[in-house]
């Protein structure tokens, strides 16, 4: 391999051991601003999560919560949202938005999850995908707090956003900016990184006028597009 070529290898290297190192920095600041973060979705089971992140979609965790505070005291089992009547379904779900379409996501999973999983939020990526209303991040949401298995990092609009500024990323399709992501963090990281970044977007570095001055990452921020 040509010399130059060698010396472009190595830069490289030595800028991703950098960006890594600054990432693990990054985290470790934002675990000591906001020690023992957990997503704010209320829940008890891993169905109850399931249900409660599909309903999350363009909606408020708050909002989420004043629905499935009743939601949960009448469906308790999968069976109980399978068995469910869909347009009556519609209107307990309707203040999170979206409902039709949640609706039918939400009683189509319970179905699958009867067919298929004995009625149990399934333990991998892979049979989570197949679940009606499912992609990496609610699989992600669902396992990540729920069983505890680290299968990837949510990146929704808030990680997407922070990760973008921090320059952890110049990704903008979520599956390509949790790559990023899952190469800067060790696996054991991957949950609590997911949390942390979440929260940091929802109430530090929002979309409109970021709290820089508050900021417990300020220093090792490039303050990329703000």
């Amino acid at each position: 391999m040509p010399s130059r070529q060698l010396k472009k290898k190595g830069e490289k290297r030595k800028s991703d051991e950098g960006l890594a190192k600054r990432a693990r920095s990054i985290l470790a600041r934002l675990r000591k601003h906001r020690p023992g973060a957990r997503i704010e979705l209320d829940f008890t089971n891993p169905l109850e999560l399931l249900v409660a992140t599909i309903l999350s979609a363009q909606c408020t965790d708050k909002r989420v919560n004043e629905v499935t505070r009743a939601l949960f005291r009448k469906y308790r089992t999968a069976a109980d949202y399978a068995a469910a009547d869909i347009l009556t379904f519609q209107e307990e779900i309707r203040p999170t938005g979206f409902y039709r379409n949640k609706a039918k996501a939400i009683i189509a999973a319970a179905q699958k999850l009867l067919a298929e999983f004995d009625g149990e939020a399934p333990r991998s990526m892979e049979e989570m995908l197949t679940l009606p209303g499912v992609a990496r991040k609610t699989a992600n949401v669902v396992l990540g707090n729920a069983y505890a298995i680290a299968t990837g990092i949510v990146v929704d609009t808030h990680v997407g956003r922070v990760a973008r500024r921090l320059g952890l990323t110049k990704q903008k399709q979520p599956d390509k900016i949790e790559q990023d992501l899952m190469k800067l963090y060790p696996q054991k990281d991957w949950i609590e990184a997911s949390t942390q970044l979440v929260l940091h977007g929802r109430y530090i570095c929002t979309a409109r006028n970021p709290g820089c001055s508050q900021c417990p990452v300020e220093k090792l921020c490039p303050k990329i597009g703000v």
